[in-house]
């Protein structure tokens, strides 16, 4: 399960990314050597990166604004009365370049930043904010779309009209649009704080990140580590200068190795804590305060909407709901889960005791001996099966399951603009080899790359006047490099987070929508991601792109056989420290009144009162949880809310074949091309016959 690993928002460069997306070039826009005011000439319009520099941002970003306010300005000076087409779909197409602009920029300050690109965004949040709130709180623009709105019914509408008819209105309500001048005011004084704080946010994670480095130098404390750890280290203290050492650091692929295998407790303890503590050390990059001030302004910010808390807010729009349903799910799984993590941790206190060892488990050790039960209990070792997870080879896998799901062929493309010279770009063909999009891959960690794995795009899907246009897919990973002459191997889990990733490419390169305005729910939309995911460890689909990087050979079936015995173990363990962030996320997020917050004590208060047991700490503690400061807010719980419709889909494919067509074309056709513009519980009957069942989902985590 990659619920840690994904965040598809990028909180300033994708604010607009879910409004319109046109084909042409406005005429106004100034033909100078700034790329974005230029139709990109380059193949398939990807974005020009090669030419593409930090100072044409501001301009770009500056003439998208105004670009867009004359868009509107001509849509609420029409003295035509209101209608579809000259509202609502005008409305869609009006912001081209800034759409262009803030894609590229999201792209870039997620997996590429700099200290000119974050000044950039510093800059740019509380403008783009002011900018959004001006269209949004525009009295004559809501008018006109609220006229639309009152005469739906006798429109002739289709059914994706409809919806993005309903929702836009609902979006403009839910926006401030109904609130008087001071309410109004106040709003967008919150709003721009919001941003500001959000990007600080961001940017703070990244540099406790980057700063930390456990550097070793003395060979003794490398005991226990695989040879492929132990290059990587090796690798990156060469980079930094540091020759003959060995340096570690909180990026996961570095990080986890050295949990699950070193024999150094204290080191092992060392670098957990530095992992745990990032944004917590009340220095600089401390997040404390500002999160605090973010909380405060969210309730602020839902109760002036008319709302008791913010997660009544975001939730209202969301398949869940409500809270109530949200605590529903996620209570009835802590109580499952939570009696199998401690079950777990007692096994591993007895590794401990019959090993000798005088102490009690603690969180960083938990990786250690979690490691070693596995080895007790399944035979198997994570380095045993690495060799064969050769990282190209797992991508050509997800490949090939698309085109036996959906007929789908990927063609690598040389010579392309690249957004990082480790990126890699494929076309992307229909079965009848008709176009179908772009995928640019991404895979390895670096200094000016956030932590996590997403999918965003640089150009959605959609269509203007019957014109098609393609999209152009961005996945972003953070998988270990290739160590010297060896290729870049991943661990079982990072297989599944690339499958995972690869589904929200599927979801965006599949879509078949006419308008760029979309309404995506994150509770539906981890779908067709996590669904991916049970592909990855099924026997045929292993048996395809698990072969050993020396020998070429297919991963035996007795690895394979250990691999589906062992799919519940330590199942407690990863349960529960997803739920708790997530019932964290939720206790933030129904907070009542704005109140000053001691966070480290908010959030212990909060674990105590749940219970969760000392030796797990949460997947995300709130100095470093970047997913409720962008698009996660009150919304975490929504990688296993999706897990109840994943699981529950993917036994569709079960019940008839792993790639049975007759449920592929039902799944792209009810799921995958409607996403966003269409009511998700709908969805998700229209492809199963049903409403999703929790059982497979209990089966899956063994839990039941």
């Amino acid at each position: 399960m990659k619920k840690n690993l994904i965040l598809v928002v990028v909180a300033v460069g994708l604010l607009f990314a879910a409004c319109s997306k046109t084909e042409e070039t406005p005429a106004e826009a100034p033909t100078t050597d700034n790329p974005f005011f230029a139709e990109y000439d380059t193949p398939f319009k990807v974005p020009p990166f090669d030419i593409i520099k930090p100072e044409h941002f501001i301009p770009a970003y500056e003439k998208g604004m105004e670009l867009q306010k004359a868009e509107i300005e001509k849509i609420i000076n029409n003295p035509e009365s209101p209608t579809f087409d000259n509202t609502i779909v005008a409305l869609d197409r009006s912001n081209k370049l800034l759409s262009d602009v803030s894609r590229v920029f999201g792209g870039l300050s997620g997996a590429n930043t700099n200290d000119e690109i974050k000044a950039i965004q510093k800059e740019m949040a509380p403008r783009l904010a002011a900018h959004r709130d001006e269209i949004n709180l525009n009295k004559k623009l809501f008018e006109r779309i609220k006229a639309v709105h009152e005469q739906r019914n006798e429109l002739n509408l289709t059914d994706e009209q409809m919806y993005l008819l309903e929702n836009l209105y609902k979006r403009y309500v839910r926006s401030g649009a109904n609130l008087n001048d001071e309410d109004q005011a106040k709003l967008k004084e919150i709003n721009q704080k919001m941003s500001t704080l959000g990007v600080q946010f961001g940017q703070n994670v990244l540099a406790e990140t980057n700063d930390f480095k456990m550097v070793i130098e003395d060979e003794k404390d490398l005991a226990g580590l695989p040879e492929s750890s132990i290059a990587g280290a090796a690798e990156a203290a060469k980079e930094a200068g540091l020759e003959d050492k060995w340096v570690f650091t909180t990026h996961k692929p570095s990080m986890i190795p050295f949990l699950q295998y070193s024999e150094k407790r204290d080191l092992r303890e060392k670098l957990y804590k530095a992992y745990t503590k990032r944004g917590d050390n009340d220095n600089e990059h401390d997040n404390k305060k500002i999160l605090s001030d973010l909380m405060k302004l969210r309730v602020e910010r839902a109760n002036l909407l008319g709302y008791k808390t913010y997660a009544d807010y975001i939730l209202e729009n969301r398949m869940s709901g409500n809270a109530q349903n949200v605590y529903a799910l996620l209570n009835r799984l802590w109580d499952a889960s939570l009696p199998v993590a401690k079950k777990e941790r007692q096994e591993m206190q007895a590794i401990i005791d019959r090993e000798g060892g005088d102490f009690k488990l603690a969180s960083w050790d938990w990786w250690y001996y979690a490691e070693k039960l596995r080895k007790e209990k399944y035979q198997l070792d994570d380095t045993e099966l690495r060799p064969y997870f050769v990282l190209n080879n797992v991508r050509d896998g997800a490949f090939w399951v698309a085109n036996q799901l959906y007929g789908l062929t990927f063609e690598e493309l040389e010579g392309m603009p690249l957004s990082h010279p480790d990126a890699q770009v494929f076309k992307v063909k229909e079965a009848d080899g008709s176009h179908c999009g772009v995928l640019y891959m991404d895979f390895h960690p670096r200094a000016s790359k956030r932590g996590g794995a997403w999918c965003g795009t640089y150009r959605s899907q959609s269509r203007k006047y019957g014109q098609e246009i393609d999209p152009v897919v961005n996945l972003v990973c953070n998988f270990s490099k290739p160590i010297g002459d060896d290729p870049a191997m991943i661990t079982l889990t990072e297989v599944e987070t690339l499958f995972h990733e690869f589904g929200h490419g599927l979801d965006n390169l599949l879509s078949n929508v006419t308008y760029g305005t979309t309404f995506r729910s994150s509770d539906f939309s981890e779908l067709p991601s996590q669904i991916m995911e049970h592909w990855s460890m099924e026997p045929t689909v292993l048996k395809h792109y698990a072969k050993h990087y020396k020998t070429g050979e297919p991963i035996p079936d007795e690895l394979i056989d250990k691999i589906v015995k062992s799919g519940w173990f330590n199942q407690g363990f990863i349960t529960v420290e997803y739920l708790a962030a997530s019932l964290l996320d939720m206790k933030y997020h129904t907070l009542t009144e704005p109140q000053d917050l001691d966070i480290n004590q908010f959030e212990k208060d909060y674990f105590d009162e749940i219970g969760l047991i000392p030796e797990i700490v949460s997947r995300y503690r709130s100095t470093y949880f970047n997913h409720i400061i962008g698009g996660y807010a009150a919304g975490y719980y929504s990688y296993i809310w999706s897990e109840v419709l994943d699981c529950d889909a993917f036994e569709a494919f079960k019940e008839t074949s792993l790639f049975d067509q007759k449920t592929a074309n039902a799944f792209r056709k009810n799921i995958l091309a409607v996403n966003g513009t269409a009511d998700y519980k709908s969805m998700y009957i229209n492809f199963r016959g049903r409403e999703a069942r929790i059982e497979p989902l209990l089966k899956k985590r063994g839990l039941q």
